[in-house]
Order: structure tokens, then C-alpha cells, then sequence
């Protein structure tokens, strides 16, 4: 059986802070082959950093979530020169994406102005070191699409992470080259919207994801997320799609290795 790649995981979080050890020491001996956790803050990213010198299947992602760009706009100081530290932290053998960056406007904070020109910097930042992008792009599919397409977002390439949006939307973003990032979502029997786009997504450009301690599936929503629950997101998706699960399970393996660029 193909093991799983959880493409976007957040064990730095202060939910992991109790078991984070045993649940990682776990995961390979429960078929998850490889996770890539990806930075919110300048904080996050240098654990993300951390966890991937720690452990031989945990890789890097660095960037700075859309909901915290504010806080750059303090740490842009000459002492502290938040692009600076990015692009340090992006030279780690171990980050392979920039990420997770964005637009989110379901909360009125930070100023869209600033989210987008943070947005636009790290989509900068990807093109000089040669990274694909985690874009998150919540309530600003337009915005979003409009500064992908100004900044030739696909020659940088990368994928949308928890991908809620229409069958229409994702043909545009299919059609830049980006992957779709499918997690617990799908599982939700509310979640008309989100089966009909996978059902038109080709599986060539799925792959998985958990968005942990977030966004955990049907049996265990509103607990706490893990990579162990993938499985339940690969049945969905397997029945969404009409093909077997080991049939997803080796797509979306094979889909983030090409993703990040790393070899099997």
C-alpha cells in the first residue's frame, strides 16, 4: 500500500505541545511517508525549520499566513528585516515551498492593502529561490487570482492550499499549473461545492493534505487534526472520484513529490 504525503501540517502548533514526540515517532509506523510543515509566522517558520532538521520526513515550508502580515509590517525594522529573515530561512536544504502566503478577507484585519503587498513580496521571494508557493486564498478568489496572473505566478508554480472555492475557479488555477490541496473538508456532508470541483480536478493534480490541528475530517470534526486521519480524506476522495483508494493514495503520492520537487 503507497504510503501518504500530508502536504501542509502545522505540528509546530501549541495543540501539538503536549504529545508533539509521541505523534510524530508515530507516523511512519501508520503509513505516512513524508509531511511538509508549513510556516504561519516568522515565529512558526523557524520551528517548521526545527522539525524538519529533527525529523528525516518532515519538511519545510516558509512564509507568513495572510492573518499575520500586520505583524511584518512591525518586524520590517532595519534590526529585525522581516524579507531578510524569509530569505534566510528559504536557503534551508529542508524548505522546499514558500508558504503559506496569501489572501484571507473573512476577517477585517489585516488591511487587504497589506495583505497583498506581503502577498505579492513572497510570491517575489518564491521566483529568486527558485520555490513553488502554498497560496491561501479565503472570501478573495478574485484578488487572488488577479495578482497570481500579474506576477506570472505560473512560472513559480506550487498549490492551493484548502481549496474552497468553484469547479470555475479551479479550472483557472489548473490552467496556471497549480496542484489542489484536498483535506478533511471533503468529508463533510455540507461540502456540495468542494466534491463537485474535486470531481473535475483530474487526480494528476490532487494531493493531500490535513491543515492539522485544523480542519479534521467528518468523524472527528471540531477535534483536533492529525496526519493519522488521512485516510478517512483518501476514502472520500477515492469515492468522490470512482476510483480506488490505493489508486488516489499513489497519485497524490507521486503528486506532491512532483509539487516540491523531491525525489521518492
Amino acid at each position: 500500500m503507497t504510503a501518504i504525503f500530508d502536504t501542509h501540517a502545522h505540528y509546530d502548533d501549541k495543540n501539538f505541545d503536549g504529545d508533539r514526540e509521541t505523534l510524530l515517532d508515530a507516523l511512519p509506523g501508520a503509513g505516512i511517508g513524508r509531511v511538509v510543515n508549513v510556516g504561519a509566522s516568522l515565529a512558526s517558520c523557524r520551528r517548521s525549520i526545527s522539525l524538519a532538521e529533527k525529523y528525516d520526513f518532515i519538511y519545510a515550508a516558509v512564509g507568513v499566513h495572510p492573518n499575520e502580515t500586520g505583524k511584518l509590517e512591525e518586524e520590517s525594522s532595519p534590526t529585525l528585516n522581516a524579507p531578510e529573515q524569509l530569505k534566510a530561512m528559504c536557503r534551508h536544504p529542508k524548505c522546499v515551498a514558500v508558504g503559506e502566503i496569501g489572501l484571507d478577507y473573512y476577517w477585517d484585519e489585516p488591511a487587504r492593502e497589506i495583505q497583498k503587498k506581503w502577498f505579492v513580496h513572497q510570491l517575489r521571494l518564491a521566483r529568486d529561490c527558485s520555490l513553488p508557493v502554498i497560496i491561501h486564498s479565503r472570501d478573495a478568489a478574485k484578488d487572488t487570482i488577479d495578482l497570481m496572473k500579474s506576477e506570472k505566478a505560473q512560472e513559480i508554480g506550487g498549490v492551493i492550499h484548502c481549496f474552497s472555492y468553484s469547479k470555475e475557479s479551479a479550472r483557472i488555477f489548473l490552467d496556471m499549473g497549480f496542484y489542489i490541496g484536498i483535506g478533511g473538508v471533503i468529508t463533510f456532508r455540507n461540502a456540495k461545492k468542494l466534491k463537485e470541483a474535486a470531481e473535475f480536478i483530474p487526480m494528476d493534480k490532487i494531493v493531500l493534505e490535513t491543515d492539522c490541528p485544523y480542519l479534521a475530517p467528518a468523524p472527528f470534526r471540531g477535534k483536533r487534526n492529525s496526519s493519522l486521519n488521512l485516510p478517512y480524506v483518501v476514502a472520500a476522495l477515492a469515492q468522490v472520484k470512482g476510483i480506488s483508494e490505493e489508486a488516489v493514495r499513489k497519485a497524490a503520492w507521486e503528486n506532491g513529490l512532483r509539487l516540491y520537487g523531491m525525489n521518492a
